[in-house]
Formats: C-alpha cells, sequence, structure tokens
C-alpha cells in the first residue's frame, strides 16, 4: 500500500533556465520598476561580455544600476556597509550576478534595506530580533553550479576567526522572487571552483535525499538533480567552458539542491562545514567534498548495524549509488559501497584538497565538533566516529 506522509513544501521563485537567458532581465526587470542595485563578485563577471552586452541592454531598456562587489564569502559587515549606501535612495530591485556567495550577500542586503540596525541582529544563533520578512524584489542570477542558493531561503553569512561564526539569516519571503538560470555564464568557471561547487550540489542533493525531513516532492526533486550530476559532473570539471551540455546538466542539478535542502535540510557533512567556515578560510564547496565519502561511510556504517530497522535509508544510499555509477552493482549493500567508492574517486581525480591543506589540525576539532550536528542525517554518530571522519580527511 502506498502511503504519503504529511508534509510541508516552501515556495518557489519565479525560474527562467536556459542557454541565452540572461538576455531576459531587462524585461523582467522593467515588470517592477527601473532602477537596479547589481551585486556581482570580485571581478570575472564584470569583465566578461556578458557585462557588457548586459549594459547596453540595460541602457536601451532605460535601466540605471549601481554596482557592489563581494569578495570571497559575505560578512555581516559587507551587507551593513552596503546598506547603509543605499538605504536613502533604495533600489527598485536587488539584482546578484555571480556565485552562491554573491547571491547570498544579495539575498540578505535586499532583507536589509528596508529594516534598522544591523543584519547581526537578525542572524540564527544570535538573534536579537525577529525579521518580520519585509524586502525588496530580488533577482538571483548565478554564475556557478553549486549552493543553490537562487533557490533558498537563506542567506549565509561569516566572519572567520578564532571565535567567527557562519550563520544564516533566513526567512521564507527571503526566497529569490526570480532566478535566472543560465550555463552560459558557466562556461568560464575554473576547473577546482567547479567541482568544489558540484560536490557542494551533490552533497546537498543526497543529504536531503536521506533526510529526515524528506517528502515525496523533495525526493522527485533530489532524485532527478542526483541523474544530472551523474551526466554532468566530470564532464562539467574536464572540459566545461565547451560542454554547455554538461554545465547545463550542473546547473539544473544545483538549482534542485537548493529547492530540496529549503524543504528537507541537510546532514552531517554541512553540520561540519558550517563551524568549519566560522575559523577556516576554506571554501565551502571544499569543506563539503572533502568530507563527503568519509561521512557517508561513517553514516551507512551505523545504518547497517541495524539493517531492518534503517531499511529505507539504505535503500534511498543505494539508489544513488546506482544512479551515480549508471548501474546497479546488484545489492543494497553493493549499491552502498559503490556510492563510497564512486565518492572516493571523484574527489581524488578533481584533487579537492584536505582539511590540513588550509591549517586545520586534530587540535581544531573539539571546536569543530561543539558546533556539529547531524541536523536531518539519518544516522546518530557518535563523537568518536566523527572525530574519526575529521582525521581521515586531514
Amino acid at each position: 500500500m502506498l502511503i504519503l506522509p504529511a508534509f510541508t513544501f516552501s515556495r518557489i521563485p519565479e525560474i527562467h533556465f536556459g542557454a541565452g537567458k540572461l538576455a531576459q532581465l531587462p524585461a523582467l526587470i522593467r515588470r517592477g520598476g527601473s532602477r537596479v542595485l547589481l551585486v556581482t563578485g570580485s571581478g570575472s563577471f564584470r569583465r566578461s561580455g556578458h557585462f557588457s552586452r548586459l549594459q547596453a541592454a540595460f541602457a536601451e531598456a532605460n535601466i540605471s544600476f549601481e554596482c557592489e562587489a563581494v569578495t570571497g564569502e559575505p560578512s555581516p559587515c559587507l551587507v551593513d556597509e552596503v546598506v547603509s549606501r543605499h538605504r536613502r535612495d533604495t533600489p527598485d530591485w536587488v539584482l546578484a550576478i555571480g556565485g552562491g556567495s554573491t547571491v547570498d550577500a544579495g539575498k540578505a542586503i535586499s532583507a536589509m534595506l528596508p529594516q534598522s540596525g544591523s543584519v547581526k541582529d537578525f542572524l540564527e544563533g544570535r538573534e536579537v530580533r525577529k525579521h518580520d520578512g519585509r524586502k525588496l524584489p530580488f533577482i538571483a542570477v548565478p554564475t556557478s553550479s553549486g549552493t543553490g542558493s537562487e533557490a533558498t531561503k537563506n542567506a549565509v553569512l561569516s566572519e572567520v576567526g578564532e571565535n567567527g561564526f557562519k550563520s544564516s539569516l533566513r526567512h521564507d519571503n527571503f526566497m529569490p522572487d526570480i532566478a535566472v538560470i543560465d550555463p552560459e555564464l558557466m562556461r568560464s568557471c575554473p576547473p577546482g571552483v567547479t567541482a568544489a561547487c558540484g560536490l557542494d550540489a551533490l552533497t546537498q542533493l543526497l543529504e536531503s535525499w536521506v533526510s529526515s525531513k524528506a517528502s515525496p516532492i523533495s525526493d522527485a526533486l533530489a532524485l532527478s538533480g542526483l541523474e544530472h550530476v551523474a551526466a554532468g559532473f566530470l564532464r562539467a570539471c574536464e572540459d566545461g567552458e565547451n560542454d554547455l551540455e554538461a554545465r547545463g546538466h550542473m546547473a539544473y542539478a544545483a538549482l534542485l539542491s537548493g529547492l530540496t535542502l529549503a524543504n528537507a535540510g541537510l546532514g552531517l557533512v554541512h553540520g561540519f562545514a558550517g563551524p568549519i567556515g566560522g575559523f577556516s578560510p576554506m571554501p565551502h564547496g571544499e569543506v563539503c567534498g572533502t568530507l563527503l565519502a568519509e561521512t557517508t561511510r561513517a553514516t551507512l556504517a551505523v545504518l547497517f548495524e541495524n539493517p531492518q530497522k534503517n531499511v529505507l535509508a539504505l535503500e534511498k544510499y543505494a539508489r544513488a549509488g546506482a544512479v551515480l555509477a549508471g548501474r546497479s552493482a546488484g545489492s543494497v549493500a553493493a549499491d552502498c559501497q559503490q556510492l563510497t567508492q564512486l565518492l572516493d574517486d571523484w574527489v581524488e581525480r578533481t584533487r579537492i584538497p584536505r582539511l590540513g591543506q588550509y591549517g586545520i589540525t586534530a587540535a581544531d576539532f573539539p571546536k569543530i565538533l561543539q558546533r556539529s550536528n547531524g541536523k536531518n542525517s539519518p544516522a546518530e554518530l557518535s563523537q568518536q566516529q566523527m572525530v574519526a571522519i575529521l582525521a581521515a580527511r586531514l
């Protein structure tokens, strides 16, 4: 008998997907005004032909814009500074074009322009005030395929240092109003960044697929995302400048990963990534990539201690292994082993760094574990098991 669980699924952005979709931006903007605050990354998009063509299209459509740049992962200080410059003369739209960090920055800026005070006052775990959900209309245009921030309702901000943190500004209303996903924008993404972003998207898809909060809708989206990762990940890493089809597969997978994480939540890999991002400059995608195989292996070991109780989670991991490998190995146990072997291989082939390459040592483990949690993982790991995961990737 087919039994449907009760579930909730959040709203999604208006999505425009496909090569050349960037050209639709002027018409989309003119639906709600003509003044834009454009948030970009540190310079790669502005140096591209895409930017010069967009400038010309904006001029033709009588759209004015001011630019703000984001370098690295956004901090509360950066958001506060940008907001202070534009709060008196607010634009009609905030438009973010860039990687996940840029989109998160734009999302936070759009959420804070109608507010007073610092964004720090509204961050999860540090909350002084509840955000009322008011924001400026926001358009997200990703230039990498990783975080899926174009389809999530939170913006991740961080302060790096001994007492650093990584925390989210979150509200259901912070989902972008419009997401424009154009694989042409991803062509110039370097192989290393492509790999780290792709493994972040894969982590989000896998963690939401096996999440204790998964629903039939999130499952359908996560499984589709895994199929597109299988079709595009290695191709995008190896020849992403020329293989637009592979870029499309990964752009679609990242979009779905944002939708699934927003509705089914994440697991232990992201539980580790948050505290690590608070004190280490290691990019988020590299943290996820380097820990994914070991965390999956350790989780499966716990699940196999009681296979009858954990049959659903084990079958899901096995299905993921078969999808990513393009074939079933013949049994649940064999497909789960195939999954961890494939993840090991992908991390090795794409040269994802280890934790130790960013100066992380065993002395850092206590503060990582103090702030880590398995979130919606299908198995609860002991402190000793979590230490073993981190130690294996030093």
